[in-house]
């Protein structure tokens, strides 16, 4: 299934148009015509099987013929990650952690971070195109950058994990990972929490985790936990 996103239509639509842009992807690059039909995810969980009936590369218009909506998942992951100092490991991330179906992510900065300011507009098309190439009904929340305090003074549910280096004691994430539940955790930049940060998450009911015997790069380290928690809820 080839999936299209569009985050404007909903369920009382019976037909809509796609931007100039899609519609020339769909009618000149995809040569769609008039009968054929799309699958269209509003990125909320509903699938729309949409049937073209003005194949025109300015304005093709579809009309909705089936709508099927799915549940979201039992479980919730939240990965707040330092920005990477270079930009594309960061998108590699992003990328894959929505084929693998990460639920929200959260660009914090830390005292170690060397990216100080992220721009979002590359990152949330980097997101809805893997949505689409992994067949996802649901787009993962993208917030804006946040300092590391801010963040940690959040008041969250769920478990509320911090992954860091230091040789202190630490349980490993598959032990505190538990099915059908929230899970927010932390991974730091290239240099780590500062021992100050670290302190202040345990402050604030963060528990320390290990992700393994190997030091893994910010990206490699988000990613693992974020498959962790996905594994343990198949």
């Amino acid at each position: 299934m080839q999936l299209f996103y569009n985050p404007e239509i909903n369920l009382n639509d019976t037909a809509f148009s796609f931007d100039k842009e899609e519609s020339k992807h769909i009618t000149k690059v995809l040569r769609k015509k008039e009968g054929d039909i799309l699958f269209v995810t509003n990125g909320l969980g509903v699938l729309f099987d949409c049937e073209i009936i003005l194949a025109s590369e300015k304005k093709c218009t579809v009309k909705i013929v089936k709508t099927k909506s799915q549940n979201p998942t039992s479980f919730y992951t939240h990965i707040a990650v330092a920005p990477t100092k270079m930009n594309d490991r960061y998108e590699w991330f992003l990328e894959k952690a929505t084929e693998i179906g990460i639920h929200e992510i959260t660009p914090i900065i830390c005292d170690h971070s060397e990216r100080k300011s992220i721009k979002t507009d590359r990152f949330d098309k980097i997101i809805q195109s893997a949505m689409k190439q992994s067949n996802q009904l649901y787009l993962p929340k993208l917030n804006d950058s946040i300092s590391f305090k801010d963040f940690i003074n959040k008041d969250f549910d769920g478990i509320l994990c911090i992954a860091h280096c230091e040789e202190t004691n630490k349980t490993l994430l598959k032990e505190v990972v538990k099915p059908n539940q929230k899970h927010i955790i932390l991974i730091g930049p290239e240099g780590d929490f500062s021992s100050k940060e670290i302190e202040l998450a345990i402050k604030n009911k963060y528990i320390p985790v290990s992700l393994g015997n190997t030091r893994l790069r910010t990206e490699t380290a988000a990613l693992v936990a974020c498959h962790s928690i996905v594994f343990s809820n198949e």
